[in-house]
């Protein structure tokens, strides 16, 4: 499978939290980091998704915003996954921030170059990747 996220992670289905029009389903990524993606029940049904079933949970790059402190703050986003920047590209208008989580995946984000700068984002400092549940896009073998 080709696909144009910068963002691909393989797991099992940890936990399934059903409702009436959507479900959480949360996803094993390594370690201790479990990404949560909220999907209709049409979809959970259509890709027979269940607990311990392997699955690909994609992320666009764009969609996953950067925290440099602030482990004191609520958020409405269902994931934030804690790591340490790993590489800084730096372009024009943007910068790929690459971040490594204690479990071993890796986590890449698209922000401003200012964004980047404010936030001290350099090889070694702390960052959580901050995801809305609804931007974790899930897939399984066809």
């Amino acid at each position: 499978m080709k696909v144009s996220a910068r963002n691909i992670f393989k797991g099992p289905i940890s936990a399934i939290k059903t409702g009436i029009v959507n479900a959480e389903v949360a996803v094993s990524i390594g370690g201790n980091d479990t990404l949560v993606a909220v999907v209709t029940m049409e979809s959970l049904n259509t890709l027979e998704l269940k607990m311990g079933k392997d699955v690909v949970a994609l992320v666009k790059a764009p969609w996953v915003m950067l925290m440099s402190e602030g482990s004191d703050i609520r958020l409405s986003a269902r994931n934030s996954l804690t790591g340490t920047v790993k590489s800084v590209e730096v372009g024009t208008v943007n910068a790929e921030v690459t971040i490594s989580l204690p479990g071993g995946s890796e986590v890449a984000s698209v922000v401003t170059k200012e964004a980047a700068a404010e936030l001290g984002l350099r090889p070694g400092v702390p960052v959580t990747a901050v995801i809305k549940a609804s931007n974790v896009i899930l897939g399984v073998p066809a």
